[in-house]
């Protein structure tokens, strides 16, 4: 099933700046994606549209055959690349919220996934690291029953070491028939765990292909980014 369709989108800031062009994109369900590219590349506007936070300038989305709106909103779990949350919220706070906001979040999946990352759901969101900050805006996506997952840059405040960790416990928390779509430049800590990835430049789509599709040309998506986005 096509989880996600893009058909000529287009969104275009003012009469000359295009932040993406004509892009057509289709992702199946139950696949781990990588939206990768370099800075300014349109990544953080693509997801935004999809989440309908951005209106398109031409062309449309479809999200389990809908177009982007309330409906989708239901199954979609969007983790912007910014910090939103309120720091004088304590973390239970933050689960208590989300679960009355929320029908499909999974309060039980929210606590055990603090529990192994070692987060007081007691603390206030201010006292926090901005890693754990990040990681605890993670866990509520990812404690949602979604059916797509989008997050935009997850991992990029996380000490190396609690990377591994992180994407270990929000694979093992997940419906394996939901997608996941990844924002990052962390090209290396994510390629273990993705089906597949997209290249996007300057608004345009340069390359999709899956990991099985790279492993036969006898590279890794690390090396052929480089090569890709030298200059």
């Amino acid at each position: 099933m096509d989880i996600l369709q893009c058909n000529h989108l287009t969104k275009r800031y003012g009469s000359v700046f295009e932040a993406l062009k004509d892009v057509n994109l289709t992702l199946e369900s139950g696949r781990i994606i990588g939206l990768l590219g370099p800075n300014g590349s349109g990544k953080s506007t693509l997801l935004k549209l999809c989440n309908g936070l951005l209106q398109p300038t031409y062309g449309e989305i479809r999200i389990a055959g809908m177009p982007v709106g309330v409906e989708t909103k239901k199954i979609v779990s969007y983790l912007p690349e910014r910090t939103y949350l309120n720091g004088g919220m304590r973390v239970r706070d933050v689960i208590a919220y989300f679960k009355d906001f929320y029908d499909n979040f999974n309060e039980t999946r929210a606590y055990e996934m603090l529990n192994r990352l070692e987060i007081n759901p007691k603390a206030q969101l201010k006292t926090l690291s901005k890693g754990n900050k990040e990681k605890v805006q993670l866990i509520m996506v990812m404690s949602r029953d979604a059916q797509l997952y989008f997050l935009d840059e997850p991992i990029a405040g996380v000490d190396p070491a609690a990377r591994d960790l992180i994407l270990r416990l929000v694979l093992g928390n997940y419906n394996p028939q939901a997608s996941i779509v990844i924002s990052t430049h962390l090209i290396a800590d994510i390629e273990p765990v993705l089906d597949e990835f997209v290249f996007i430049q300057k608004g345009s789509i340069l390359m999709h292909k899956t990991m099985n599709e790279v492993r036969n040309q006898g590279t890794t998506v690390d090396k052929l980014f480089r090569e890709v986005f030298a200059w």
